[in-house]
């Protein structure tokens, strides 16, 4: 089988527009089945092999009961590094963007077991310690995610609201951050997922995941962009510090976040 991931999805004027207004956008067809089933199955493998997650679900937190998640997997597999170097997903969360181009900040799987519990309102910029708010999420369902799987769900044009900003993800993020949503009325888009569908979300758009009500798992993969020039900034919280120490290592305070870790993924042509 021949994959191509530097194949481009084309975008229009209208699709950059309204990812500007929403903080979000859903792209149907990114992926095919043949593609999700290659990739999928080592991502999926990866994360069961590499968690580190003992307790049952009633003995978790709520963060915990939300998935499994296993960080940087690129540096585990070949295959799972063709799959998050893909130039397909980096050109379009450049073009979303609108920047030049883009680096890895980085990957993360995340593994919604049967019977997993809800992913808590959050805004994901929380945790990371860059300088500007060019930072985005692909979300990579690698199967179809009906609503009882607990598909990602967003608050339209929530990227601008600076209220809950400072809360991790947990039960108070989840009561607080909604009531504030309902408080503005931002329209609530929580729907489900088809087979190949690829979500992107701005760093503070914030969004949530229902649980999962079935007898499958929801596995997923994302990949965390940044802004080429983005820079470091001295962490304004534990969390930022330490990802500043796990995913940026070596970077410097001011100054561009280009490490081994960090790469150029996507730069457009001139």
């Amino acid at each position: 089988m021949t994959i191509d991931l530097a194949r481009q999805y084309s975008l229009s004027a209208r699709q950059i527009a309204d990812f500007r207004r929403d903080g979000f956008i859903r792209l149907k067809g990114v992926f095919n089945a043949d593609e999700l089933a290659h990739y999928g199955e080592e991502i999926t493998r990866l994360t069961i092999a590499l968690n580190t997650q003992t307790l049952p679900l009633a003995r978790r937190s709520t963060y915990d009961r939300a998935f499994l998640q296993v960080m940087n997997l690129w540096e585990r597999s070949g295959r799972v590094r063709e799959f998050v170097f893909g130039r397909r997903l980096a050109g379009l969360a450049a073009a979303l963007l609108e920047v030049e181009g883009v680096r890895l900040y980085h990957d993360q799987s995340l593994y919604k077991e049967p019977g997993g519990g809800i992913t808590p309102a959050h805004a994901d910029q929380y945790y990371w310690p860059v300088n500007s708010d060019r930072t985005i999420t692909a979300w990579v369902p690698l199967q179809a995610v009906p609503a009882e799987l607990g598909p990602l769900a967003f608050y339209a044009g929530s990227q601008d609201v600076e209220f809950g900003r400072d809360l991790i993800i947990s039960d108070e993020s989840e009561k607080a951050i909604t009531a504030n949503m309902q408080a503005h009325g931002f329209r609530v888009v929580d729907e489900p997922f088809e087979l190949g569908e690829v979500s992107f979300h701005l760093g503070w758009t914030f969004h949530r995941a229902g649980p999962n009500r079935s007898t499958r798992p929801r596995s997923v993969m994302t990949v965390i962009y940044m802004d080429r020039d983005m820079r470091l900034i001295a962490p304004t919280n534990p969390n930022q510090r330490n990802d500043w120490e796990k995913w940026c290592p070596g970077a410097i305070v001011g100054e561009v976040i280009d490490t081994p870790k960090n790469p150029v993924l996507f730069e457009r042509a001139w």
